[in-house]
């Protein structure tokens, strides 16, 4: 599965994990993808991979 929003292409960020210490090390930040049956403009069906922030925001309209 991609790590890529199909609508607004959100991807993986990358940061840092900081402990108690304040020591760094690196991380990353996976965006929150499911797989949804959608309805494209033909009103055919098809599967993308999209963030739950574009499916809140109603970006897409699922079957």
């Amino acid at each position: 599965m991609s790590r890529k929003c199909d609508i607004c292409g959100k991807t993986v960020s990358t940061g840092n994990n900081v402990s108690h210490s304040h020591k760094k090390t690196r991380r990353t930040f996976k965006p929150n993808l499911q797989r949804v049956k959608v309805l494209d403009k033909d009103g055919k069906v098809k599967r993308l991979n999209v963030c739950t922030r574009c499916l809140k925001a109603g970006k897409v309209q699922k079957v």
